[in-house]
């Protein structure tokens, strides 16, 4: 007999005696036939030996088989039977182990995989690092797995070294050692975050430290009670604190990791405060959809990391999310609730449960004295069976519905949105409709209405305009044209007369042409003056300055997943054991190169397969082999140069290889130097761009910025300039830090225009100068107090009773407003510490969040190029704020009085000059670091000279002569894909703040640095963009710096494979475990679900995927998968 496949060795199959062609002998129930195979899954010694006797597999020494002995063609001697006492497997292996740091005290349990680990655990030994490690019976796996517990070290710094093994004795043929060294490494931690938590415990702890992830066990406990471990790595261990006994107080921190006791002598401490306390909810109700706002209010609540609120209804719990203003004050979106019935009664319905996840804290999870209702949602009524409602220019819509007023006492209704062609209208809500004010749109409009997370579509509005006039009307206009003629007569009477005013206005404009040549005048002997002294002043002022480097697993994440912070490659996520399996399995068919390439072939071939999908499977895949980085350099190569023969063969320009991301290659080459270079960007080319990055910031802050358009004095961005005069004078301010309390005072330089939350942010900057970004307080959660002497303190707001109202123009305040003076003292303090009442907290935090939210859209990244934000009315006030400008300009209503004001544009273009004069240096800085090979004491790194090294061998493979083709994809490969992403976003690369002034400028220099790399020639005239003119002279010096960069490149030695694969697997040991492998695994799979067919059949049409049957190893991973649903 045979059966295909080495996947199973042993085969149970339905066993039949027929007789005589048709008769089957009767046999007993359940009766099958065993098949086996020795080879099938026993390809090692040690498996051979350890199979069950009754096979009589022997392992056959020449043919290096399992085999039985019929089968093997070498003496009895060569072929090792099973049961055979004394037998033993020669050429141990050691493939894995698990952990490889641990500390010198001993007790790590080492765990060590490999094959011919011997058949008993008492004939081997093993030694890690020179250290005695105790086998463990219990764990031991015949042949595959030991697991031994490690002695302490007798040296006070012992060295690293390989786990060795011997089986039986020690010789050469029965002893190993692993390829990877053990470290002995001293673990250490200073410092937890956060420092405070209720005291019913639940706080999500993160303990920061040096060698965390050593060892194979770690304890953590605060107060002597276990902390339960979520994750840990090199730098970090999180877990979630334990309920304090003791009650609210400060509570020691201890560590343990196997036996070594970790300690910081008291400098590291949490703090147990007293559990939050819930007062008020408003409003007490919401609609059964949920998503309405929630003002609650309580004590504690800022000990809170992540608040929620619940409601329970007919056995369903919901959840929405809440954000802490401050400890008394929380804003939530209630939940919505799945009523039993078709509808909720018109009087609303309580829920069965309805509390706050604050933590563990039991006493808010339900409030039993709450009386919250829900009431039916609302629901309207569509235009008609053709969806469409025709109405004239000027006419009121109405929109019928019911349940638009829930049966509430109170003040506090729905907030009602409706747009039409997605603007807004003014509402008039009523129990049945809403009456929208007429819209100024013609033609058809879509409806949308929106109100507590809920969306309606009643239809389609057709605006038509009027009809044609009727017959009376016409001759009323032939009427009306007799008289206009006898009119025009009159005009032309009166002619005379106004010649004699158009002399006295030639010469009223010809004095205003006189001022104005005045001011311009005026402002470029400012610009050439400033141009003289800010750059000695910008050098000083950035010494000393320390640069905040994310760690390398922020660093990657803000790159590989821009915008996702809970990504499931980053966070530790639970997984049944079947779907583990599965997965695992999964992951090893990915590091089997034709399952890879065929596998993302596949998908690129899907019509359904988007860009996002793309850079998704990109980022996945480099996640997932990132511990294999040699592996991920070859198939990335193979992609690349399947790329390249591609685009060759659809004929299309070669210089328009890698320009953009339409495979998985190019961005898995823009990941590949995000992880290569990451050292790269910490050692050397990290700081110019810092210091560009300050240079920035502090230039602009010299000027006036508008906080309402984000447009400044002094830009690199035509778009980003504020085009008017504005009167400023320099303050300094002496300002007391909030802590330590008591301390010196801070001078700080601010301007007497700047508004109160610009004010306040130049006072952090100055008062936390060198503290990371995300390590400081915010400027919305510190108030702004004038100490005016005498006791007397005056709280500075943006916007306040003192505001000044011009019609429906609301200026926000600034230090002129108040009349703040220069030398002045001001304290920053927690907003919860100063003495207004919750009442007037509140009302002031819901302006200053309406005010934030615009700073935002101005500083968002789909605005930063675009026009400033269109400010509507308040729909409370009716007011629209502005700052330093009015925005007429978007709004529909300029005046000639503010045109008058105004000065030509190109005038202020002398702006751009002196803004680029002074950051000059610094540009020429980081291009000057980017484009040499040697520079600041650090070599090129091995990966741009071995990445331009592949990319010439294929321009030769290919017979590709033109040197600007090699040159463009060189540019595209490196530059393009990796510099300008971390020039125009260094808050990839360092713990920042980037307002939306800074990131226009970065765009200008990031465009430059693109046009520098560029081979073609770049046409300037005078409708030229001002960016492109602004460093006209200067790129072609930075055309001659990257052409060099790149000879100098292709003259270096080239960087052999096996040096390369070295350097390669390095990074991959320093960077194990960054990343949760196996949420990559799960995210990578859920493209399998989509394309299973297309894939199955594309790896049985492979050639090299039928020789490993990968088709049958993807449906035991999809049968692993599934078997958990």
């Amino acid at each position: 007999y045979w059966y295909d496949g080495e996947e199973l060795g042993e085969l149970p199959l339905d066993f039949d005696v027929i007789w005589d062609g048709d008769f089957a002998i009767d046999k007993p129930p359940g009766f099958k036939a065993l098949l086996y195979k020795c080879s099938a899954q026993r390809s090692s010694c040690g498996l051979c030996l350890k199979s069950d006797p009754r096979y009589e597999c022997g392992w056959c020494v020449p043919e290096r088989r399992c085999l039985l002995r019929p089968h093997c063609p070498a003496s009895r001697q060569n072929w090792v039977p099973p049961g055979r006492r004394g037998a033993r497997c020669t050429h141990p292996r050691i493939t894995q182990v698990l952990p490889l740091t641990g500390p010198k005290e001993g007790g790590t349990r080492v765990t060590v995989w490999g094959e011919n680990l011997g058949l008993h655990f008492y004939e081997v030994g093993v030694r890690v690092a020179g250290v005695r490690c105790s086998s463990l019976p219990a764990e031991y796996i015949s042949a595959e797995r030991l697991v031994c517990e490690l002695e302490p070290s007798l040296l006070p710094d012992p060295p690293p070294g390989p786990v060795e093994l011997c089986v039986g004795d020690c010789s050469a043929d029965y002893r190993t050692q692993s390829d990877t060294p053990f470290t002995f490494v001293t673990p250490s931690f200073f410092g937890v975050d956060p420092e405070r938590g209720p005291t019913s415990g639940g706080t999500k702890i993160s303990l920061l430290g040096n060698h965390l992830d050593a060892g194979s066990n770690v304890t953590v406990a605060i107060r002597g009670a276990p902390c339960r471990l979520i994750r840990r790595s090199a730098e970090e261990i999180v877990c979630l604190s334990p309920p304090s006994a003791l009650g609210p107080g400060p509570a020691n921190l201890s560590l343990r990791i196997d036996r070594a006791n970790i300690s910081t002598n008291g400098t590291v401490s949490f703090r147990y405060s007293p559990d939050p306390v819930v007062t008020a909810v408003e409003p007490a109700w919401s609609i059964a959809n949920g998503s309405t706002s929630l003002t609650v209010s309580g004590t504690h609540l800022l000990t809170i990391q992540e608040p929620r609120v619940r409601a329970a209804y007919g056995g369903i719990e919901t959840i929405n999310s809440c954000q802490v203003l401050n400890d008394s004050i929380m804003l939530c979106k209630a939940p919505g609730i799945i009523p039993r019935e078709q509808a909720l009664p018109l009087g609303g319905a309580h829920p069965d449960e309805f509390g706050f996840l604050l933590d563990d804290v039991a006493a808010t999870r339900t409030l039993n004295r709450s009386a919250f209702t829900y009431y039916p949602d609302p629901t309207f009524e569509t235009f008609g069976p053709s969806g469409i409602l025709e109405i004239k220019p000027g006419s009121h819509v109405v929109l019928k519905g019911r349940n638009l007023i829930p049966a509430v006492s109170g003040s506090t209704r729905l907030n009602y949105t409706v747009l039409i062609g997605g603007e807004p209208c003014t509402l008039t809500v009523s129990e049945t409709q809403l009456l929208c004010d007429s819209p100024s749109q013609t033609g058809e409009q879509p409806v949308m209405i929106l109100v507590g997370g809920l969306s309606f579509s009643p239809g389609t509005l057709h605006i038509y305009p009027e009809a044609a006039l009727p017959l009376p009307a016409l001759v009323g206009l032939g009427a009306g044209g007799s008289l206009l003629l006898g009119a025009i007569i009159g005009v032309l009477v009166a002619y005379k007369r106004k010649t004699r005013d158009a002399d006295r206005t030639l010469k009223r404009l010809q004095l205003q042409m006189d001022n104005l040549e005045s001011r311009v005048a005026l402002e470029c002997k400012e610009a050439f003056a400033e141009l003289q002294t800010d750059i000695n002043e910008l050098t000083n002022n950035m010494d000393g300055v320390k640069i905040p480097f994310l760690d390398y697993r922020t660093y990657a994440r803000r790159v590989l997943f821009p915008g996702v912070d809970d990504h499931p490659a980053l966070q530790e996520t639970s997984t049944p054991p079947s779907t583990e399996k599965g997965l695992r399995l999964f992951g090893q068919l990915l590091h089997t190169r034709p399952f890879l390439l065929t596998f993302i072939h596949t998908l690129e071939g899907q019509r359904g397969f988007s860009m996002r999908d793309r850079g998704a499977v990109a980022s996945l895949t480099m996640v997932a082999l990132q511990g294999r980085l040699d592996y991920a350099t070859g198939v990335l190569k193979q992609l690349l140069a399947d790329l390249i023969e591609k685009n060759l063969q659809n004929r299309a320009h070669p210089k328009l290889l890698l320009r953009r991301t339409e495979s998985v290659a190019e961005k898995m080459l823009t990941n590949w130097f995000t992880f290569l270079l990451h050292r790269f960007l910490k050692e050397c080319a990290g700081e110019p761009l810092f210091m560009l990055f300050c240079a920035i910031k502090q230039q602009m802050e010299k000027g006036p910025i508008d906080a309402i358009t984000g447009e400044a004095r002094y830009s690199l961005s035509e778009d980003k300039l504020i085009r008017q005069q504005i009167d400023y004078k320099t303050l300094t301010l002496l300002c007391t830090p909030p802590e330590p309390p008591g301390g010196p005072a801070v001078p700080v330089k601010v301007l007497n225009c700047d508004s109160v939350t610009q004010v306040k942010e130049k006072l952090l900057d100055a008062v936390y100068r060198g503290v990371p970004y995300s390590q400081r307080p915010r400027a919305e959660d510190m108030e702004l107090e004038w100490c005016q002497g005498a006791g007397g303190r005056t709280i500075l707001q943006d916007e306040d009773a003192t505001s000044k109202i011009e019609g429906d123009w609301k200026r926000l305040n600034t230090l002129g407003h108040y009349q703040v003076t220069d030398g002045s003292t001001v304290a920053l303090v927690p907003r919860q510490a100063s003495g207004y009442n919750i009442a007037g907290s509140f009302t002031f935090t819901h302006s200053l969040s309406r005010y934030e939210s615009l700073l935002r859209t101005s500083s968002s990244p789909e605005s930063l190029r675009s026009r400033a934000p269109i400010l509507t009315p308040d729909q409370d006030s009716g007011t629209r704020l502005w700052h330093l400008v009015k925005n007429h300009e978007h709004l529909g209503d300029p005046k000639e009085g503010e045109r008058g004001s105004k000065m030509v544009s190109e005038i202020y273009l002398t702006r751009l000059l002196a803004t680029k004069g002074t950051l000059q240096k610094f540009v020429d800085d980081l291009f000057e670091t980017v484009f040499s090979t040697a520079h600041r004491a650090s070599a090129l790194p091995l990966p741009i000279k071995y990445m331009f090294d592949f990319l010439d061998e294929q321009a030769e493979r290919r017979q590709i002569g033109d040197p600007d083709v090699r040159h463009t994809w060189k540019s595209n490969c490196l530059p393009l894909r990796f510099w300008v992403n971390v020039i125009k976003n260094p808050q990839f690369v360092f713990d920042i703040h980037k307002s939306s002034i800074t990131d226009a400028c970065l765009s200008v220099v990031a465009q430059t640095f693109m046009d520098s790399c560029s081979t073609s020639e770049h046409r300037l005239g005078k409708d030229s963009p001002s960016t492109k003119l602004l460093y006209a002279k200067d790129i072609p010096v930075y055309k001659g710096w990257v052409e060099r960069y790149y000879r100098d490149i292709t003259k270096m030695a080239s960087i052999s494979d096996q040096d390369m694969d070295a350097y390669l697997v390095e990074q991959s040991r320093q960077h194990a475990g960054e990343f949760n492998t196996l949420g990559a695994l799960g995210e990578l799979y859920s493209y399998v679900g989509r394309y299973r067919d297309e894939i199955l059949t594309a790896l049985e049409r492979d050639a090299a995927c039928r020789k490993h049957k990968l088709r049958l190893k993807l449906e035991q991973v999809t049968t692993l998968v599934s078997g958990t649903s």
